[in-house]
This record gives structure tokens, C-alpha cells and sequence, in this order.
């Protein structure tokens, strides 16, 4: 039997701080890919990681009040959540999906004022698919969609968004590393999923991690993360050689990918999301080193 959390520590495991690197990766990366391009504008950087980092709590809250009311993991291996274990109600879990979306909103609309108001169509478009993820009436985190919604805000928006409102430009720099850390982030989601494909199955949660079976979803893992540090090189080629640095995180990949590869099921894949993560972050410090070094090349 294990212990309950302190309320504190609840809405902490609540928000799933595993998966935070996701949100904090494209915001260094994409203010790496600005340099050189315009002085630094550390405020902007700043409220750019703080809707990054609201946005995936938000995103993590509604997972949890959506699946909750649905009984869709009332048994469940992973990391906790809050309704499901009945360690908050629903209502209480909504709120504060809906607060932390505030929060992404309020940030967003300050640094659409001062760069661009076509922002604000991005803003509303990433909180819609952040909340319809798994809630509505038809919620395409069911349908398979969801490596598609996180490869492109955690992936593409936050890392171009991110350079442009620095640098007030998009470049394909920004493209190519936002691919590259986007498919980090779909490695995440696909830990995730390939870990409940049993669950997801009996109660017709069809992911694509269902739809594409076992051992095809552990296949996709490895390709994920050998995309990631291909952008890496192909940054390096075309724009910024020390990008090239990110490649030093490979050994990080090495245990998670054998593990995934090997069979890895149930419980022994939260180790792989936690090691996903840290490979995330590593990735992500040593692109934004190396895109920072070279950007005068």
C-alpha cells in the first residue's frame, strides 16, 4: 500500500513534472536558433517558457479531468492521476486546467501585443487542442492524433514562436530544430501510450501506439529520437556547426531505446519516460550550446 501525497505534492505529481522537459526544450532551442539574429531579449524568452511550461500543465490537467470523468484509467500502472485515484475531484482538477491555461493566455497575449497579433490565432488554436486532446464529445487524443498535437506545439510552434518573437522572423533553422526537439517530444507521448496500449485498448482509447500495435510503437520510439538528433546534423550542415555539439547525448539513448527494443512493458517503462526526459534535456542544453556558439558562422 502506498502512501498518500501531501496535497501540495498531489497537484505536483498532478501536472506530471516527467514531462516537462518537453515544454522547456523548445523555448531554449528556439532562443538558441535567435541569436545573432537580434539582441537578446531575455523578458520575451522568459514569458515564452512561462506559456510553454503552462500550456503542458494545462494540457497534463485536462488529460486527467477528461479520462477521469470517463473512467478511462480508474486501473492504472503509470504515474498517478488525481481524479482517477480520487485524490481530487473533478471540478478541482478542471480548475486548475483552466488556471494554468489562463496563465498561457494572459503570458501569450503580452507578447503578441509586442511583437504580432496573428499570435493570438496561434494562442487559441494551441489551448483548443490542448483541452479537445481528450476532452469534447470527440476528443482526438482517442483517435491516434495525439503524437500530431505535440509534434506541432511542442515541437514546430514552440521552438519557431519562440525564435520569432525574439528575432520578429521564422528560419528554417528554427524548422529544422523544431522537427528535432518535436520528435522528442513524440517519443514521450509514444513511452506513454505504448505503456497503457492494454488499458487503452479495453476502454477504446484507439492511439496511435493501438492502432500501429506493439511492436511497430517500439519501432517508432527509436526512430523518433535517431530524427531528433538527425535535425541536430542537418542544422549543423546548413546553418550552425556547433550544433553538431547535440550529438554527444546519443549515449543517453542508448539504455532507453535497448530497453524499449527489448520488451520493456508495464512499470519498467516509467523508468524509460523519466530516461526519455533526461535525454531531452540533455539534447536540448547542448543544442541551445551549440546553436548560442556559432551563431556568427
Amino acid at each position: 500500500m502506498t502512501d498518500t501525497p501531501a496535497p501540495g505534492n498531489r497537484w505536483v505529481l498532478g501536472a506530471r513534472p516527467r514531462t516537462l522537459p518537453a515544454a522547456v526544450v523548445p523555448v531554449a532551442v528556439g532562443a538558441a536558433c535567435a541569436a545573432g539574429l537580434a539582441d537578446p531579449c531575455w523578458w520575451r524568452t522568459a514569458l515564452s517558457l512561462v506559456v510553454s511550461l503552462a500550456l503542458q500543465m494545462g494540457v497534463n490537467y485536462a488529460i486527467d479531468y477528461s479520462d477521469g470523468i470517463r473512467g478511462t484509467y480508474d486501473v492504472r500502472v503509470g504515474p498517478v492521476r488525481l481524479v482517477a485515484s480520487g485524490l481530487a475531484s473533478p471540478k478541482a482538477v478542471k480548475l486548475a486546467a483552466f488556471a494554468a491555461f489562463g496563465v498561457a493566455g494572459v503570458a501569450g497575449l503580452v507578447l503578441a501585443e509586442q511583437t504580432s497579433w496573428w499570435l493570438l490565432a496561434v494562442g487559441a488554436a494551441a489551448l483548443a487542442a490542448g483541452w479537445f486532446y481528450t476532452g469534447g464529445p470527440k476528443p482526438y487524443g482517442y483517435l491516434g492524433l495525439g503524437e500530431l498535437f505535440v509534434f506541432v506545439f511542442f515541437g514546430l510552434v514552440a521552438t519557431i514562436g519562440t525564435t520569432y518573437v525574439i528575432a520578429e522572423r521564422i528560419t528554417g533553422l528554427s524548422i529544422v530544430m523544431g522537427c528535432a526537439v518535436g520528435s522528442l517530444a513524440c517519443a514521450l507521448l509514444v513511452i506513454n501510450n505504448l505503456r497503457d496500449i492494454p488499458t487503452d485498448r479495453e476502454v477504446g482509447k484507439k492511439t496511435l501506439a493501438v492502432r500501429l500495435g506493439d511492436a511497430r510503437t517500439r519501432r517508432l520510439y527509436a526512430a523518433l529520437l535517431s530524427l531528433a538528433f538527425a535535425g541536430a546534423v542537418a542544422s549543423a550542415v546548413a546553418w550552425r556547426p556547433l550544433a553538431a555539439i547535440a550529438v554527444l547525448a546519443v549515449p543517453l539513448a542508448v539504455v532507453p531505446v535497448r530497453r524499449v527494443l527489448g520488451g520493456a512493458k508495464g512499470r519498467d517503462l516509467i523508468a524509460v519516460l523519466g530516461e526519455t526526459g533526461r535525454l531531452q534535456l540533455a539534447f536540448g542544453l547542448l543544442a541551445t550550446i551549440g546553436l548560442i556558439l556559432s551563431r556568427n558562422s
